[in-house]
């Protein structure tokens, strides 16, 4: 394991940097979690640590091992902004996965990560659970099998150090058991230093010998786990309780949507390069209904998703009504969407536009991934509203691109209240936020779907993430 030494380090980027020079000593043998809230700084100082960033003349980043100085391709950092590159093909709109039924540009997974590699880690891949997914195409992994191929492609190069960003991201509670093995086997077996990167508490796994809290663009000091976990007043100081938010829709109604039935599927059937993912499935939301959709990752629940979002063609050759319309009788992806507030896993991934977090917000009015159409002062307004209701009006000028992947979800989320629609599809909406942005975010969801107009259709694989208001669960289960 390596040894770090950070002494009077400072990043030389004008706008990512600390309030003060850095000092920081861990030790050889402590697999390590920097934790903190949404926008502290976890990232900055991981590129600090890493070299992405440039330390100021003077300051000194040292990773050793048996006292020798790593190389930095040693060094391994895993965040879900690695996605966008892996398969070496630029983004795309996330329309194409649905779209692309016989994409052949779309590389399997097994040839991203070459066939050798594959054949050479037989075992990792049964301890990891991935011998589907090698054979699927990238275009169609859900987020959770993203993060597991992330896991996997960085684990066989045989890094000395490992650093992950929220790693438990996507994954389902087998899944997230499993990583946690897998990391106390590398860390034991393999002597890998293992550096997570994480927002929340009650991720730090038994293997984790020290926290380094980071808060408001600060280091704290370094602390034992068992100290930092029994500091519940430090806890709070890094996570305090959000204030009960205030809707820019509080004293308005929502107006009712003239239809009874929101989703109707009969004997639903989706398949994809003959992998059947959905088979004879049958569904029925009501209007003014609150359903939790759940299931292992890969069980089809993101295809279902784009089914009732316009986004997948395959929706014309299956039995389904959405908003009591049989789909392919007319009506345009368009006119579904109006209705609906959708947050994906897809939409993030796939959201790349080089515009401020405000026009983000605003493109929800228009249900675009980036802004084609300039918002009038009304939606402008309105959308700032509900930047201020998410406790993210302080992003508003900044770039999307340039702020933290939990502020990324922030206003990703935010962008799906703007026009207030009757239908809420929340797929894992609260991804990378942290403790007090959870509590937030769901007391927004719960306070807005107090409305009788509002039908909510919730994902997660933290059933205490559940809203409240959910009376109704649908559990898919995956196809053998």
């Amino acid at each position: 394991m390596a040894e770090i030494k950070i002494y009077n380090a400072q990043s030389a980027h004008p706008d990512f940097h600390f309030n003060k020079e850095i000092y920081l000593d861990v030790p050889n043998g402590n697999n390590l979690a920097i934790i903190g809230a949404n926008g502290a700084g976890k990232s900055v100082f991981v590129d600090l640590l890493t070299g992405k960033l440039q330390c100021k003349y003077g300051g000194q980043v040292s990773l050793k091992e048996n006292g020798e100085e790593l190389y930095r391709d040693r060094v391994k950092y895993i965040s879900f902004r690695d996605i966008y590159t892996m398969s070496d093909n630029k983004p795309t709109y996330y329309q194409q996965r649905w779209n692309a039924t016989e994409n052949e540009e779309s590389p399997l997974v097994s040839e991203i990560i070459g066939e050798k590699k594959c054949a050479d880690n037989q075992e990792l891949i049964h301890n990891l659970h991935i011998e589907d997914i090698l054979e699927k195409r990238l275009i169609f992994l859900s987020s959770g099998e993203l993060r597991k191929m992330q896991i996997f492609k960085s684990i066989i190069n045989k890094p000395r150090v490992l650093i992950i960003d929220n790693p438990y991201i996507g994954l389902d509670a087998e899944s997230r058991d499993f990583v946690n093995n897998l990391f106390a086997q590398l860390s034991a077996k393999e002597h890998i230093q293992i550096i997570l990167v994480l927002s929340n508490p009650a991720d730090i796994p038994a293997l984790i010998h020290k926290v380094l809290p980071v808060s408001n663009m600060e280091l704290l000091p370094l602390m034992d786990t068992e100290d930092f976990l029994a500091d519940k007043g430090l806890q709070s100081q890094l996570f305090p309780d959000p204030l009960t938010p205030s809707l820019p829709s509080d004293g308005k109604n929502i107006e009712p949507e003239p239809y009874n039935v929101a989703i109707e599927m009969n004997k639903v059937h989706v398949t994809y390069f003959t992998k059947r993912i959905l088979k004879d499935l049958d569904w029925q939301v009501h209007c003014n209904e609150k359903w939790a959709l759940l299931g292992k990752n890969g069980c089809g629940k993101s295809t279902l998703l784009s089914l009732v979002c316009g986004d997948n063609p395959q929706a014309y050759a299956n039995d389904i009504s959405l908003f009591d319309v049989k789909r392919g009788t007319g009506e345009s992806i368009w006119q579904i969407k109006s209705h609906i507030g959708y947050l994906s896993p897809d939409v993030h991934t796939y959201y790349r536009s080089d515009i401020t977090c405000l026009d983000v917000v605003a493109s929800g009015f228009f249900d675009t991934i980036g802004l084609y159409r300039k918002p009038n002062d009304e939606q402008r307004a309105q959308a700032l509203e509900w930047m201020k209701s998410f406790a993210a009006d302080h992003l508003a000028d900044k770039n999307f691109l340039q702020v933290s992947y939990g502020e990324q979800r922030l206003i990703l989320l935010t962008r799906v209240f703007v026009k207030m629609p009757s239908l809420l599809i929340l797929d894992e909406p609260l991804h990378g936020l942290d403790v007090t942005k959870k509590k937030l975010a769901k007391a927004i969801i719960e306070k807005y779907c107090s409305s009788p107009e509002v039908t909510l259709i919730y994902v997660t694989h933290y059933r205490h993430e559940i809203p409240s208001c959910v009376t109704q669960i649908k559990e898919l289960v995956k196809i053998q």
